[in-house]
């Protein structure tokens, strides 16, 4: 049969979709579970995606303090209702952000927030690592847009690979959040303090 109880089971376990999307799922991909994964995150992302454009005005600041005091962490994550930000699944969702800019050290919470000034400075650096490896100067902008690439990987927060699961990034973590808690979300900002750092 399929989307069998126990497939069921565990696909919702892993996705916390809802047993309808899960048994569906399953009858989309043959009981395939990984594609059944794969099929629900992409729903899960167009649901994300159509919840995009609505107001949030609650939400939650909260503090993570780490290593006996020696990182701290600020940050505030926005929602649409205070019924969701009082809940606990939204309130360890927050958490898991302010370990993860606690661990990952970014800088920024996306990449439209780089400012253009160091984007081009970065540019700059980049290109004089390709001349100085002696690569031609017509590679040095295929050589430079794939090291931008990779600096906002690491320092754009929704582009980073979540700490706890390096197959999804924080962008990715947002919309699954978004599509099974039903409610638009979005980082507003964040500060990371690390004791001696000036």
């Amino acid at each position: 049969m399929a989307g069998s109880s126990q497939l069921v089971k565990e696909l919702r376990e892993k996705t916390g979709a809802g047993i309808l999307d899960c048994q569906k799922a399953l009858t989309e991909n043959g009981d395939n579970v990984e594609k059944a994964i794969d099929y629900l995150r992409q729903k899960g992302l167009a649901a994300a995606a159509k919840k995009a454009g609505r107001e949030t005005n609650q939400g939650l600041i909260h503090s993570y303090i780490h290593m006996g005091g020696k990182i701290g962490v600020l940050i505030e994550v926005n929602c649409e209702t205070d019924f969701v930000a009082r809940n606990e699944e939204f309130k360890a969702f927050v958490n898991d952000l302010a370990l993860q800019v606690a661990a990952a050290k970014p800088s920024f919470v996306k990449r439209e927030d780089v400012p253009s000034d160091v984007a081009e400075k970065e540019k700059l650096i980049y290109e004089g690592q390709a001349k100085e490896m002696g690569k031609p100067p017509a590679a040095w902008p295929k050589i430079v847009e794939g090291k931008l690439e990779k600096f906002y990987q690491e320092n754009c927060l929704l582009e980073q690979s979540f700490i706890k699961d390096p197959t999804v990034t924080i962008k990715d973590l947002v919309a699954q959040k978004v599509a099974k808690i039903g409610e638009n979300m979005n980082i507003r900002r964040f500060t990371r303090y690390q004791l001696g750092e000036v």
